[in-house]
């Protein structure tokens, strides 16, 4: 066989220009449906059969199920679904990745697509400088449209003829003379396939080639079609290793599913077979088992008849599939069901726009830690028991590490996504969201330093008068009521936060009043003898403080509506 190294890399390219398509296209459409797709996925309920339906349309827009459900392992590690919605998503996931098939059947083989590919691309490639956010990731969105189908056009060109290679023939020959051995080999292939390329749709496309071009069959394309659903579960377990228990639970949810329904169509794969062969022929068409040109759509038939009729089996059993993960990775205490920051794995098609929605909840889970941390101060205020002093004390020390180092993760994990082709809106979220993960930093930073003045203050053996501390406990709580009001408008976003922004005006006011107020209330106690030297020194530095965990909510509060950020 004449099939030279170059001759490789040409069937690599072309393989390469169909993902980068599919890579293209799946952004501009995430751009193009923003904040909407955003807003149906957080407004998810329990429903499993909304479940389905939102897996369904996330991966026929993605087409790729591996990135759908690696998304799903992220959001159900980032606390944004539960582990029973996220079966349910699953479930979908594995319907909508058969769309694939679908459109490379009826566009990719029949009309010759790739000739109309330079055309779009003419089309497609002035939309890129329009101003209009829309336009351009309309363009987008056509251009990867264009791209996937040269890249398969290119792909159907490169792979070797095998009327002109017959020891390839004879090499596929030999894998297909082994009965029921054979369709276990091949849904090897296809595992394997799916795990190196990242994409079952890839994979798909790769399988529909090979049976139009004649090089295998159609009941081992079916095979290779099962081999997909088993790795593409692989990526969703490569990218639950580093996230928490409710990730690996949901990983191994989407593995017993697809190996559950590998297991049941190899029971009855030929009767299946031939069924869909009867059904084809029935409708007036050629059997796939004859006609190569007919293999696409029988695989295609194939593909959805079992994933739909899969999770027709499975839908009613969801709490059970639960009831069964959750035994079988037990959670190992609070540790165990810590949020991680690492969400998405390293695959090919990141959701870039999708990630938005994650990031706002993680930074506002953020934000919760700033306050949590600010609430430790006054316990340590109160607290009598010199153990129980350095308990507070290392808390806060241990806080203020983890606020530092969730600021460097939350802040790598927004640039890292930043840097992805996002719509202007999206872009400009990510920005605000930068700005209040610097602020929750600086507020952790202050709380540290009021906790080490505490401990000074203990050691020199100075007290707050009654006097001092009422007005420490009124600083707190306006402090706190600003807080409350920051986790509001970071919660609710800009539309809320900008209604509600002058709220937050009048409680920096108040704050700063308060500050002044007890300031020159120090100065006259001292003047007056009515408090010591020591005493004073502290509270003024601590309602200085105070004031200053206020400037920073401020300052997180006009970041999260949008109004006197540079």
């Amino acid at each position: 066989m004449n099939f030279s190294f170059i001759d490789f890399l040409t069937l690599f390219g072309a393989l390469s220009l169909f993902l980068f398509g599919m890579k293209v296209m799946s952004e501009g459409i995430q751009k193009l449906a923003g904040d909407k797709m955003r807003g149906f996925l957080s407004a998810m309920t329990s429903n499993r059969f909304l479940g389905v339906l939102t897996g369904f349309f996330v991966t026929t827009l993605v087409q790729s199920s591996s990135a759908s459900t690696v998304m799903v392992v992220s959001f159900v590690n980032a606390g944004l679904l539960n582990l029973v919605q996220s079966v349910g998503v699953i479930m979908g996931a594995n319907i909508g990745t058969t769309t694939t098939a679908w459109l490379i059947s009826f566009l990719g083989f029949k009309l010759n697509i790739a000739a109309l590919s330079l055309p779009i691309i003419g089309i497609a490639f002035p939309m890129l400088y329009f101003s209009k956010d829309k336009m351009t990731s309309l363009g987008e969105t056509l251009l990867g449209f264009a791209l996937l189908f040269m890249g398969l056009g290119l792909l159907q060109s490169s792979v070797p003829d095998l009327r002109e290679n017959p020891q390839m023939f004879e090499a596929l020959q030999n894998l297909t003379d082994y009965g029921f051995g054979s369709i276990l080999i091949f849904l090897g292939i296809g595992t394997l396939l799916t795990i190196v390329l990242q994409s079952s749709s890839a994979t798909m496309a790769l399988t529909l080639v090979m049976c139009n071009n004649g090089w295998i069959g159609f009941e081992h394309g079916a095979a290779i079609v099962l081999g997909e659903n088993i790795g593409t579960t692989i990526t969703a377990n490569l990218a639950a290793l580093v996230g928490n228990v409710h990730a690996k639970r949901t990983a191994l949810a989407h593995t017993l599913f697809n190996i559950f329904g590998v297991v049941w169509m190899l029971l009855i794969f030929r009767i299946f077979i031939g069924q869909i062969d009867a059904y084809m022929v029935g409708i007036g068409l050629n059997s796939p088992m004859v006609d190569a040109a007919m293999v696409p759509f029988g695989l295609a038939i194939f593909h959805t008849a079992f994933n739909i009729t899969n999770t027709l089996l499975l839908i009613g059993f969801i709490k059970y599939i639960v009831m069964g993960v959750e035994r079988i990775i037990p959670s190992k205490g609070k540790t165990d069901e810590r949020h991680q920051l690492e969400y998405f794995g390293q695959g090919f098609l990141h959701m870039s726009e999708l990630s938005v929605l994650q990031a706002k909840r993680e930074t506002l889970r953020y934000c919760d830690l700033g306050q949590r941390m600010f609430n430790f101060i006054p316990e340590m205020i109160y607290q009598t028991d010199k153990k129980k002093f350095a308990k507070y004390l290392a808390r806060v020390s241990k806080y203020e590490e983890i606020t530092d180092r969730v600021e460097v993760e939350i802040t790598t994990f927004l640039i890292k996504v930043s840097r992805k082709q996002l719509s202007l809106n999206a872009s400009e979220q990510l920005r605000r969201m930068r700005l209040i993960c610097s602020e929750v930093e600086k507020i952790g930073d202050i709380c540290f330093k009021m906790a080490t003045l505490l401990e000074k203050k203990r050691e020199e053996k100075a007290y707050y008068t009654p006097k001092q501390r009422e007005a420490l406990d009124k600083m707190f709580a306006l402090v706190n009521e600003a807080f409350d009001e920051m986790m509001l408008n970071v919660e609710r976003g800009e539309v809320f936060a900008r209604t509600n922004i002058n709220k937050s005006y009048v409680l920096e006011k108040r704050i700063n009043e308060f500050r002044d107020k007890v300031s020159v209330g120090v100065i006259d106690d001292l003047e007056k003898g009515g408090a010591h030297v020591k005493s004073g020194f502290y509270f003024n530095k601590m309602i200085s403080s105070c004031e200053k965990v206020g400037d920073s909510v401020l300052n997180i509060n006009e970041a999260a509506a949008g109004v006197n950020i540079e």
